[in-house]
């Protein structure tokens, strides 16, 4: 196989030399006016009589994808980001020398063309050409159509050769620029405020994850690489930015999986002056808004289950999910450790002696509940010792005002009314720090910065981090978060 594709390079290699030798190679004169995509979208009702009489004149630009040889004439298509079209291209028009030059074309090459628009018998819409040079060989041969590129590995190595030969990638990230404009527009039409905060921190906090370390030099200092901005966020909400939001790039120092890449999307907004009901509200709408942008509609079909994102979603506590899932839990039972702890034995779930009981029914939860929820549903009234940032419950402060939106057996959203009081928080640092110094990796630092911010005072808040590529694998119908990230992460060839 490799001995095939050197000699096919090579012959694509001297055909490039003699293009050298000809003083044309690699112009950079050619201006194109039109996309393939757009002229079929714009003609599409035009039948060959109107095409005739008025002659409508296109200059194209793309990749040389087939090509159907048939003597004097031949067939072929040229794609461009848009889509594809059908050219005709004639010795007659051409002339015999650069008829020759088209035939010795090699698929890959990107070539630039201009001619005028009509239909072929079938009904074609297609250009018939009048002129054509090569802009740039391709030296590579592109995978065979009925082969493609069938390796996920290569494909995400290669994403470049993906994106050319594979039309439903393209089409995934369609969707998701379509979905992150939805997204921003639906914020940007609520008043909020787009803000860019640091990749790199001297604490990381906003979460609880294990980050990348890096070392300034010129400060001699170590520095994290962002696992969250909410902390910064907030802080922008003590300074009177009360409704604002950031699209950034996240990296935790984590597992790889199917849900879970190093580095990833993240939208986190905060509103003053609203609580996680508001917010739970507000990421209802902006994800239906994002299904209707990117597809129109706002049932949709995930791995073969069809998802209603058009319906009100479904509202649960922790609680009252897993006794749904756990009918041989009573509603006691639930904060008794002794009983959660025979239960996660019996799951085959291990078990820390330091977890209360909260933790230990989150471990259940993500054990028997979690996978379940196929359809949206928010969990709410998380339990204090998992919601290390979010606001105590008035009427239950074992609990706290937060959610998890959940969608085909996975989280998309987590939210909350957060957490405004300064000694409560500290004291809640403080906790943090206690698990992290008995060996907990992803338990948060101590900010004092942060703690001082909200001594100066944070009005009532409610935030939310919704994941912007596991809200693309449910609207692009992708199992993996590979196929929704251009470039994602993968261990050295």
């Amino acid at each position: 196989m490799d001995h095939e594709l050197n000699d096919q390079m090579q012959v694509r290699q001297d055909k490039l030399n003699q293009w050298r030798h000809e003083g044309q190679a690699y112009p950079n004169h050619f201006r194109r006016d039109a996309l393939a995509g757009d002229l079929q979208a714009r003609y599409n009702d035009m039948d060959a009589l109107a095409l005739e009489q008025e002659p409508i004149q296109a200059r194209l630009g793309g990749r040389l994808m087939t090509r159907r040889v048939m003597g004097k004439a031949s067939f072929a298509d040229i794609q461009d980001q848009s889509g594809r079209i059908q050219l005709f291209v004639s010795r007659d028009a051409l002339g015999e020398e650069h008829y020759a030059r088209f035939k010795a074309l090699d698929f890959g090459d990107i070539i630039g063309v201009e001619g005028t628009l009509f239909r072929t018998k079938t009904g074609e819409l297609s250009l018939k050409v009048h002129s054509l040079q090569l802009l740039s060989k391709a030296l590579r041969p592109l995978p065979e159509k009925w082969h493609g590129l069938s390796d996920p590995e290569t494909r995400f190595r290669q994403r470049y050769v993906d994106l050319i030969v594979t039309e439903s990638a393209r089409r995934t990230f369609q969707i998701r620029a379509e979905t992150v404009a939805a997204l921003r527009e639906g914020l940007r039409q609520r008043g909020f405020f787009e803000a860019e905060t640091p990749m790199m921190h001297v604490i990381p906090g906003g979460a609880t994850a294990r980050p990348f370390m890096t070392h300034h030099h010129a400060l001699d200092m170590t520095l994290y690489l962002r696992i969250a901005p909410e902390l910064y966020l907030k802080r922008l909400v003590v300074g009177g930015i009360e409704q604002v939001f950031e699209i950034n790039r996240n990296f935790r120092n984590e597992g790889v999986s199917t849900r879970h890449n190093p580095e990833f999307t993240m939208l986190e907004w905060y509103e003053a002056y609203a609580d996680y009901r508001d917010a739970m509200d507000l990421t209802e709408t902006l994800i239906r808004a994002a299904a209707q942008a990117a597809l129109g509609d706002t049932r949709i079909q995930y791995q073969g289950l069809e998802i209603d994102l058009g319906k009100a979603f479904v509202r649960m506590s922790v609680s009252e999910s897993v006794r749904a899932y756990n009918p041989d839990l009573a509603d006691a039972d639930l904060r008794d450790p002794e009983v959660l702890a025979a239960k996660l034995a019996q799951l085959r779930v291990p078990c820390e002696a330091s977890w209360g009981w909260g933790k230990r029914l989150i471990e259940i939860f993500e054990k028997t509940v979690e996978g379940n929820l196929q359809q949206p549903t928010f969990i709410i009234e998380y339990p204090l010792e998992v919601s290390p940032l979010a606001r105590r419950n008035d009427l239950d402060p074992e609990v706290t005002d937060r959610f998890e939106l959940m969608i085909a057996g996975r989280e998309l959203a987590n939210g909350f009314s957060e957490l405004n009081d300064p000694e409560d928080q500290a004291a809640r640092f403080r906790a943090q720090v206690e698990a992290k110094n008995a060996g907990d990796e992803e338990a948060m630092f101590y900010d004092a910065d942060y703690i001082r911010a909200l001594e100066y005072g944070m009005p009532p808040t409610a935030g939310v981090g919704l994941g912007i590529d596991r809200l693309v694998m449910l609207l692009a119908d992708q199992p993996s978060i590979r196929e929704v990230i251009l470039f994602p992460h993968l261990r050295p060839e």
